[in-house]
């Protein structure tokens, strides 16, 4: 006989026969909330997707930009490379708050305190809408309007 067959029948867990009936695995407290949990999972995945594509976008233009001569400026220079270096921030700074909400969502969730966060929108959008700024002035000097 197998030891989890002893140790079930020696807990009373056998039907009267001595047939080991498996019994009802206990329900953590994950796996009550399960349609939340993988909620949240699919929430930190879209930000994870969104930061990468941050992360994308500051590489292009960088790369649009140096490999294009005719554009070569001294602001437009300066410009990309704070493009560049921004979009990477903005992209990690991303995946370190996303993985901070989706901890902090699991316990509430867990707990039956849910809130909706608002701080992590708030802050990512500022960060981008000065990307996007910086963005709007690099186009500004390489097209000669500034």
């Amino acid at each position: 006989m197998s030891t989890a067959f002893l140790k079930g029948y020696d807990k009373g867990k056998g039907n009267e026969w001595g047939i080991m009936v498996e019994e009802k695995e206990q329900q953590t407290t994950d796996s009550k909330y399960i349609q939340q949990h993988l909620a949240n999972e699919r929430t930190y995945l879209a930000w994870v997707r969104t930061s990468i594509t941050i992360i994308g976008v500051g590489f292009l233009i960088t790369n649009l930009h140096f490999s294009t001569p005719s554009t070569l400026s001294f602001m437009g220079d300066v410009l990309a490379q704070v493009i560049g270096i921004s979009s990477i921030a903005v992209g990690i700074l991303t995946i370190i708050l996303a993985a901070v909400s989706y901890f902090n969502k699991k316990n509430s969730i867990n707990r039956q305190t849910f809130k909706a966060e608002k701080w992590i929108i708030f802050y990512l959008s500022l960060a981008l809408l000065v990307v996007f700024l910086i963005f709007s002035l690099y186009y500004l000097f390489v097209w000669g309007i500034i």
